[in-house]
């Protein structure tokens, strides 16, 4: 098994990671940056991409981060491979163990492990996730355009998501299994008075239904009404699923300081964590805006933090060495005897 040591340790490769990285290696810290299971994060799951700056056209989510990978790789960062299983953060430098076998020690972290959409497992939604069925009103609504659409979930992100919906959308249904919503007080005030905006309470999603001839798209859902227990099929112009996110934040759990939600925290503009040598960008600690365009920019943030941690450790140590000398030497004359 193989030991490695890098001034910067990336765990994650999502655009956080890979600008992150770009941004580390440009300043020839020579990162090493461990993929996870899941190379390029949500986005190798998303079809076109329309709003991240530099692409005049659409751009397929695998592509945009494959140039992305390419990128960080030709200004000299080390891609590896791997999935950290363990690290610990209390060790200088930290330490963090591969599913591989291999170790790796950094000086400095930057975590962008990203975060996962919550999805009711229901049957055909893996089928047409991306072919109608969507976790990101604000990355897909607008091409929902003029269709009549559904949200479900009942807390804020379904909520925030049917508000911004009614921007494209024809018709916004809110489907909850549920008789009375978990959002916040202002945000069902807004909600509940926006004429666009429908609610199916009491119901479950069972099904997904779609067609794969001559393209692949989803066509409507198999309800179940809870409260008689009859299923009904009805036909949709897309569904968002909004019933949260997962943070990729086991790893971390115990050592760093995290919201009740498991993102972690990080200080007011900016990505630094709980730890001196830590830094958290991307959706990892953002439970707010969950933008690949936001991911890239914290993990820029994030490197540059790092850089400039490092250089003044670096700066602070040959005055550290002189002042072991110090000590070594004033121990030594202390031991001399005076004849």
């Amino acid at each position: 098994m193989v030991e490695t040591k890098t001034r910067v340790l990336i765990i994650g490769a999502g655009p956080a990671g890979y600008s992150a990285a770009i941004y580390a290696a440009r300043a020839n810290l020579k990162p090493i940056l461990v993929t996870g299971i899941q190379p390029g994060g949500q986005l190798t799951t998303t079809t076109d991409v329309e709003n991240f700056p530099g692409f005049a056209q659409a751009v397929q989510g695998p592509e945009l981060m494959e140039q992305m990978r390419q990128q960080a790789e030709h200004v000299g960062t080390s891609i590896v491979f791997d999935t950290i299983m363990s690290v610990d953060l209390s060790q200088d430098p930290i330490v963090a163990q591969g599913d591989s076998g291999d170790t790796y020690l950094g000086d400095a972290l930057i975590i962008a492990t990203g975060a996962q959409a919550k999805w009711l497992g229901s049957p055909g939604e893996a089928d047409y996730s991306g072919y109608g069925i969507s976790a990101c009103a604000v990355c897909d609504g607008f091409f929902y355009r003029g269709k009549e659409v559904v949200v479900i979930g009942g807390g804020n992100t379904a909520v925030e998501e049917a508000l911004y919906l009614t921007n494209h959308a024809s018709k916004v249904t809110l489907i909850h299994r549920r008789d009375k919503l978990r959002a916040e007080q202002i945000l069902q005030d807004r909600f509940f008075a926006h004429p666009k905006i429908e609610v199916v309470w009491n119901t479950e999603v069972v099904a997904f239904l779609g067609e794969s001839e001559p393209s692949r798209r989803l066509t409507g859902l198999r309800l179940l009404d809870r409260a008689t227990g009859v299923e009904t099929s009805v036909s949709v112009g897309g569904a968002f699923v909004a019933i949260g996110h997962d943070p990729a934040t086991a790893l971390f759990r115990g050592q760093l300081d995290m919201t009740d939600a498991g993102y972690i925290k990080i200080a007011p503009w900016s990505t630094a964590t709980s730890r001196k040598n830590v830094w958290s960008a991307g959706d990892v600690s953002d439970d707010r805006y969950k933008q690949a365009v936001v991911a890239a920019g914290m993990g820029c943030m994030a490197a540059l933090e790092a850089e400039k941690y490092l250089a003044e450790r670096t700066a602070s140590q040959p005055t550290a060495e002189k002042a072991r000398k110090a000590r070594e030497s004033a121990n030594w004359n202390s031991n001399l005897t005076i004849a």
